[in-house]
C-alpha cells in the first residue's frame, strides 16, 4: 500500500507546467486553446509548478486505460517510481501499418497524474450529519459504511418493494469492461432487483429514431471506408473535442489525404472544423431537419436521387410505395412538395428557419447528391434537442435517397453505431424486475413513480407499485451536475422523504457526491484492474492495468459490493470465488475461446498495452441489405422512409411518421425568444470528459471554462471580451467569464458542459454549470435528453 509519506511527496511534486501545456496540444489538429484562468482553482493549494525535482528509484512502466466515460480509449503508460506515478505518456505504436493507428491520448489523458494524486481526493467512508446537499460529513469507518448499506438495502426493499432501488445512470470515472454500476445491479438483483432504466443521455433520440428507418442503431461502418469516400459531411460532429473514437481523426485525415473535400455543418467553428473542414456552414440550433428537409426538395426536384435504389429499396418515398392502407399524400415527397400542408419545403423556406443561405443549400444538396461515394456522418449534438429524433431519421433519409446506403464510402447517417469485434464479459446475473423507465426520466420515476404510463416510457410493466425510493450513484456525476434543471432536481434530492437513501462513491467531492447519505472513495483506473473498450466503434481493446495499490482508504467498487453481499449472507454468490483480477483474466480467456482465438494471453495483453482486431475488408453498413442477401431488420424488410410504426400511434405532430422538421419549444420560432432571445448550447469540452476534470488545474490553464457569444450580441448587450455575465432564465442563473468571438453564430451562445454547479447563498452559479438553464422536458419519441434546446438572456453582471 502506498503510505501516506509518499502521497504527500506526489501531491507536492514539482511539473514543468509549461512542458505539459505545450504537450497537452498534440491532439491530431491545430490546438485552439483558451485563456490562463483558473486563479481560485489554483489558490486552493499553492504548487510550485515550474521546477524539476530529482527522482530516485529504477523506473517502471505500466500499460493501461483512461476508462472515463470518454468515446475513445487510449493507451496510457504510467511510469511508476517507489510505488508512485511520476509521469504518463501514450502509444508509441508505428503508424506504418494504416489499419492500426496510434491510440494516443489527447489533452485530458496527458493530464490524467494530477487526477490521481490531486489534493482534494476523497480519502475514507463518509455519513452525512447535515441537510442533504450541503456537503457535511463525517469519517466513518469501512465496516460502518458496509453495514449501512446493507441494512437500508434490504428495509427499503421490504418497505417498498424491490422497484424502488435504482441504480443511476452514471460512470463517468469508470467506463471500463467491470464498471463498478454492474456491481451494484448484480448485488441488487441478488436480493429482490431494482428498476432498470435504459437508453442513454447521449444518443437517446438517436438510439430510438434509427431503428424505424434501418431496424437497427448499426448504422455505421469502419473507419477505413472513408479512405474511399470523396465527400464527407459531419453533421454536428466534432471528434477532435470529444474523441468519439480515438481512431476516428487519423481515418478523417487520411481520407483528406487521398481528395475527400469535407463540409462541417455546426453553429459553431469547431476545433474539427480548423483541422479537416474545407467548408463550415453555420446553423441555427434545433432547425437542422428544416435544412435536411430543403436538401431532400433540392435533390427529388432536381432528379438527382438514386431511382434505381428507392425504388428496389426504400419505402414511402412517394404515392407508388406506401404500405396497404395509407393515402399517398403521406409520403415523403408528398411532404417535400406541400401536397397536404401547402408548403413547399424549398431552400428559401429553410433559409428563413435556419439561417443558411438558399443558395448554400443548393450547392449542398446537389455535390451530396452526385459526389459518389459520399459520407454523411452525424454528430449527436444535434438529437439533445426537442425533437432530436426528426434529425436522425431526416439524416438517414438524405443517405438513402442519394443511394448511399451499402456502398464502400458511403455512410448511412442514422445514430453511427457500428461493431464487428469485441471482449466477453464474463459476469452474468438477472434482475427479476421487468419495469424499465428511460434514463433520462429518473427524477420523474422519484417524484410520480406510481403515475407513469407506457404514455412516459414505462415498459415491461403497466405500473409502477412504489417510486424510487433508494439511489446508488456510482463514479459519475449524474445526479446533479449533468442532469437538466439543477435547481429542481436539487430541490428533489433535498426531500428526504422522496428517496430515503442515496450512496455515491467517487474519487472527489463533486456536486452530486454532496447529496449523498453515505460517500464512499472510489478509486482511479490508475488503481484497479479493468478492460478499456471503446463507446460503439473500433477494432481495439485496451488492457487496463493495475498501476498502483488504492491511495488512503479507496477501493474499488467490486471489493465494496462483495463486503455488502457477505453482510447479507451472499459473498461467495455473489464474487463466485473471484477478484477483479480473476474476472479480467475469466474475460480474456473466454475472448480467446469463444470469439477470437488471436486474442493474446492476458501476460501479453497486458505487454503490449493494446490488441487490435484485424479484417481483409471494411465493414460497410447494410451490404448485405443493399446486395440482396438479407432483408432489412424493418417490418416491410426495406429502408423505412415512412414508417407505419410511427403512423400507428397517431401522434403526427410530434411523432411523425416521416422525418419532419418542428419547430422547436425554446427555439427561434417560440414565442418566448422575446423574453429570452438567445439560444444555448453546450459541447464536449477539450478539457473534461464530461464533468471529469473540471478541478484539474493543469486542464483549466489549457481552456479555461467560459462562454462563447457573437460580437453582434455582444455589442448589444455593451459585453466585452473577458467581462463576467449573467446568463439566466426562468429555471436559473448563472455566472460565467465570456469570449467574444466569430466562432458561433449570431442569436447564440455556447457554454462548454461539465463544469461543477458552485452556488453562491444566493443560489446562483458561479462556475458555469450550464445544467442551471436546461429543461427537464423529454423528446416525445425515445423520451430523451434535450438538453441543448434552450433560451436565456445574458448580460454583465
Amino acid at each position: 500500500m502506498t503510505n501516506e509519506k509518499t502521497n504527500k511527496s506526489i501531491l507536492n511534486k514539482k511539473i514543468e507546467r509549461r512542458t505539459f501545456l505545450k504537450w497537452s496540444g498534440a491532439i491530431g489538429v491545430p490546438a485552439v486553446l483558451g485563456g490562463v484562468g483558473a486563479k481560485r482553482f489554483l489558490e486552493k493549494k499553492e504548487l510550485d509548478l515550474t521546477a524539476s525535482t530529482k527522482e530516485e528509484g529504477p523506473e517502471t512502466i505500466v500499460s493501461t486505460c483512461s476508462i472515463n466515460n470518454c468515446g475513445g480509449r487510449c493507451v496510457i503508460k504510467a511510469h511508476v517510481r517507489d510505488g508512485a506515478v511520476v509521469r504518463v505518456s501514450t502509444d508509441t505504436n508505428n503508424e506504418d501499418d494504416i489499419l492500426t493507428p496510434q491510440m494516443r491520448a489527447c489533452i485530458r489523458g496527458r493530464g490524467y497524474k494530477k487526477l490521481l494524486y490531486h489534493p482534494d481526493r476523497l480519502k475514507y467512508p463518509m455519513k452525512r450529519v447535515g441537510k442533504r446537499g450541503e456537503g457535511k460529513f463525517e469519517r466513518i469507518s469501512w465496516e460502518e459504511a458496509v453495514e449501512t448499506i446493507a441494512k437500508e438495502m434490504k428495509r427499503i426493499g421490504d418497505e417498498h418493494g424491490p422497484e424502488s432501488r435504482y441504480v443511476n445512470y452514471a460512470s463517468g470515472q469508470s467506463w471500463g469492461l467491470f464498471s463498478g454500476r454492474n456491481m451494484a445491479r448484480k448485488l441488487l438483483a441478488m436480493t429482490g432487483g431494482y428498476l432498470n432504466y435504459r437508453n442513454d443521455y447521449s444518443s437517446g433520440a438517436a438510439n430510438v429514431a434509427t431503428p424505424y428507418t434501418y431496424g437497427t442503431n448499426n448504422s455505421g461502418s469502419s473507419f477505413d471506408t472513408l479512405l474511399h469516400t470523396k465527400y464527407i459531411i459531419l453533421w454536428g460532429q466534432n471528434p477532435a473535442e470529444m474523441i468519439n473514437s480515438t481512431p476516428f481523426m487519423h481515418y478523417l485525415r487520411e481520407a483528406k489525404n487521398r481528395g475527400a473535400k469535407v463540409v462541417v455543418i455546426d453553429p459553431r467553428y469547431t476545433d474539427t472544423s480548423i483541422g479537416f473542414a474545407d467548408e463550415w456552414i453555420p446553423i441555427l440550433p434545433t432547425t437542422d431537419s428544416a435544412m435536411m428537409d430543403a436538401m431532400s426538395y433540392v435533390i427529388v426536384k432536381e432528379n438527382l436521387f438514386d431511382k434505381e435504389f428507392v425504388k428496389q429499396h426504400c419505402q414511402g418515398f412517394d404515392h407508388s410505395q406506401m404500405p396497404e392502407g395509407i393515402p399517398g399524400e403521406e409520403s415523403l415527397v408528398s411532404y417535400l412538395t406541400g401536397e397536404k400542408d401547402g408548403v413547399e419545403k424549398t431552400p428559401q423556406w429553410a433559409e428563413k428557419i435556419c439561417g443558411v443561405p438558399a443558395s448554400k443549400i443548393i450547392e449542398i444538396a446537389r455535390a451530396y447528391a452526385t459526389t459518389k461515394p459520399a459520407a454523411l456522418i452525424q454528430g449527436w449534438g444535434p438529437q439533445r434537442h426537442a425533437y432530436g429524433e426528426q434529425v436522425i431519421r431526416g439524416g438517414a433519409q438524405l443517405a438513402s435517397i442519394t443511394g448511399n446506403v451499402g456502398k464502400l464510402g458511403g455512410w448511412a447517417a442514422g445514430t453511427g453505431y457500428w461493431s464487428r469485434s469485441g471482449i466477453s464479459y464474463p459476469i452474468s446475473f438477472e434482475n427479476p424486475v421487468k419495469a424499465s423507465i428511460p434514463c433520462f426520466l429518473w427524477t420523474d420515476a422519484v417524484e410520480r413513480g406510481k403515475e407513469l404510463t407506457e404514455e412516459d416510457g414505462l415498459q415491461g410493466v403497466d405500473k409502477l407499485n412504489t417510486n424510487i425510493k433508494l439511489i446508488f450513484n456510482i463514479a459519475g456525476n449524474m445526479l446533479v451536475n449533468q442532469h437538466s434543471d439543477i435547481n429542481k432536481t436539487t430541490a428533489l434530492l433535498e426531500d428526504e422523504s422522496k428517496v430515503e437513501f442515496i450512496v455515491v462513491s467517487d474519487l472527489f467531492m463533486t456536486p452530486s457526491a454532496k447529496y449523498a447519505d453515505i460517500l464512499l472513495p472510489g478509486t482511479s483506473f490508475f488503481e484497479r484492474w479493468d478492460i478499456g473498450t471503446p463507446w460503439c466503434y473500433g477494432d481495439y481493446v485496451v488492457a487496463g492495468g493495475k498501476v498502483i495499490d488504492p491511495l488512503y482508504e479507496a477501493r474499488n467498487e467490486y471489493d465494496v459490493f462483495a463486503d455488502i453481499a457477505d453482510h447479507l449472507g451472499l459473498k461467495e454468490e455473489f464474487t463466485e470465488g473471484k477478484s477483479m483480477l480473476d474476472w479480467v483474466k475469466v474475460s480474456i480467456e473466454q475472448t480467446r475461446e469463444e470469439l477470437d482465438l488471436s486474442f493474446p494471453t492476458f501476460e501479453k495483453f497486458m505487454e503490449d498495452g493494446i490488441h487490435h482486431f484485424t479484417f481483409e475488408d471494411p465493414l460497410i453498413a447494410f451490404k448485405d441489405q443493399i446486395d440482396g442477401k438479407v432483408p432489412f431488420d424493418t417490418p416491410s424488410g426495406k429502408i423505412e422512409l415512412f414508417s407505419k410504426a410511427l403512423y400507428d400511434m397517431n401522434k403526427h405532430e410530434e411523432i411523425p411518421a416521416i422525418a419532419k422538421y418542428i419547430p422547436a419549444w425554446e427555439g427561434p420560432e417560440d414565442p418566448l425568444i422575446e423574453k429570452y432571445p438567445l439560444q444555448l448550447i453546450s459541447w464536449h469540452y477539450k478539457r473534461r470528459c464530461h464533468s471529469t476534470h473540471d478541478n484539474n488545474p493543469w486542464l483549466e490553464e489549457a481552456a479555461k471554462q467560459e462562454m462563447w457569444i457573437n460580437p453582434k450580441d455582444a455589442e448589444k448587450r455593451g459585453i466585452k471580451n473577458g467581462d463576467r455575465v449573467s446568463v439566466f432564465n426562468d429555471r436559473g442563473e448563472i455566472v460565467i467569464d465570456v469570449k467574444i468571438t466569430p466562432r458561433i453564430i449570431e442569436g447564440v451562445v455556447g457554454i462548454p458542459q461539465g463544469a461543477w454547479f458552485t452556488p453562491d447563498d444566493k443560489g446562483i452559479d458561479q462556475r458555469g454549470s450550464i445544467n442551471v438553464l436546461t429543461k427537464q422536458q423529454p423528446t416525445p419519441l425515445a423520451k430523451a435528453n434535450p438538453q441543448l434546446t434552450n433560451l436565456v438572456q445574458v448580460k454583465k453582471a
